[in-house]
């Protein structure tokens, strides 16, 4: 982590920005009219005192209660990655309202101005925003840790479409129906046009993850993905493995804490960490799953950096099929995202003209992209 002094205002700007975008990813309707009045206000206060910090971007960021429990999650995430503190599950029962004065962090019990936090805050605001973007194959220890406390605050919003069923709405078509009948409980007197509009429903989501050898360095963040994704949806939102063999694991991931879901999966998976086979593994997927429903329709994402045993012929033609079931077919890997990265390999060759999207998947960053091509397939 570099040193305080070296810490310059655009670093540190970035930094707090940054901040800003998770909490937009873990659903707090963050504008920029609000991301101004933040750094405005840490432009005022001392944004190296930590409670000044906090009550700033609590002030300035959040407007309702639930927006408070989303910020009170991802103020210490971002800004104390060292603590190694869990944070909270999103469908965990949140603690009990605590007293005004409790909700300053770090203050509780003290009563002192001892605390010398405020060139951590500095640090950890562009630590975090530098983790963010880091290959998730290249982080230390500690900050994968830091990285599974910021996955816990992803909120993917599956996308929708529109349902043949229409519901009362003020805006939308005319039903003469319903017109028809508020004005003969009027005596016939038409007062108003009544209207009706298509309702949303959640599209499928589908996600197949490579856990092959040369895909072990992503696995354990894609995995995490995953479960936070199937947790967010889990009707529908469906998660497979590809290696040598196909697996379902959306039974498992439908678990609430992430350790003991990733256990469960782990042991369902028999090869972890092995051999591709990726055309076999698809076509399995296809007959067994694509062609009953899973697939139909829906938003099919595949992580894996297309490295394929043999002849890539089979592949080509699975993905072919898979893109005419699909509502849209998305490739993420993780090599995409890396300078003088050209799409040679087989299987990604074989897959490109078949493909809506290529995208990387290498860092918490372009992972929260993905997350918007999903909502808006």
């Amino acid at each position: 982590m570099p040193a305080v002094e070296q810490l310059d205002a655009d670093t540190l700007l970035t930094g707090l920005v940054g901040f800003t975008e998770v909490l937009r990813t873990a659903g707090v309707p963050v504008t920029g009219d609000r991301v101004a009045a933040f750094v405005e206000a840490l432009d005022t206060l001392d944004v190296t005192d930590r409670e000044q910090a906090y009550w700033a971007g609590r002030l300035t960021l959040c407007a309702d209660p639930d927006d408070v429990l989303r910020y009170d999650l991802a103020f210490p995430a971002w800004f104390e990655p060292s603590q190694g503190r869990r944070a909270t599950n999103r469908d965990e029962r949140p603690p009990a309202p605590p007293k005004l004065a409790a909700l300053v962090p770090g203050r509780e019990g003290s009563g002192d101005d001892d605390t010398d936090d405020g060139p951590q805050i500095k640090a950890a605001a562009t630590g975090t925003e530098v983790l963010r973007n880091r290959d998730l194959a290249e982080l230390s220890p500690a900050e994968r840790e830091h990285l599974r406390r910021l996955m816990t605050l992803l909120r993917p919003e599956p996308p929708t479409r529109a349902s043949r069923r229409k519901h009362r709405a003020l805006r939308g078509v005319p039903d003469p129906q319903q017109t028809l009948r508020t004005a003969l409980r009027n005596q016939g007197e038409l007062s108003s046009i009544r209207r009706r509009n298509a309702s949303r429903r959640p599209r499928k989501v589908v996600l197949l993850i490579d856990v092959s050898g040369s895909m072990e360095p992503y696995a354990d963040a894609l995995m995490r993905f995953a479960h936070v994704f199937v947790r967010r949806a889990p009707r529908s939102v469906e998660a497979f493995t590809l290696g040598t063999r196909l697996t379902r694991i959306t039974r498992e991931l439908r678990q609430r804490d992430p350790e003991r879901a990733l256990g469960a999966a782990g042991k369902a998976i028999p090869d972890w960490s092995g051999g591709t086979r990726l055309g076999e593994v698809l076509k399995a997927f296809v007959d067994r799953w694509g062609r009953r429903g899973a697939a139909r329709r829906a938003v099919v994402v595949v992580f894996s950096d297309g490295w394929e045993r043999g002849g890539t012929e089979l592949l080509g033609e699975q993905i072919e099929q898979l893109s005419r079931l699909a509502h849209r077919l998305v490739w993420v890997n993780p090599h995409a995202g890396k300078d003088g990265y050209s799409p040679v390999q087989g299987g990604i060759v074989a897959a490109l003209p078949h493909l809506d999207d290529l995208l990387a998947g290498h860092s918490l960053d372009t992972l929260e992209k993905l997350l918007k091509v999903v909502r808006d397939a």
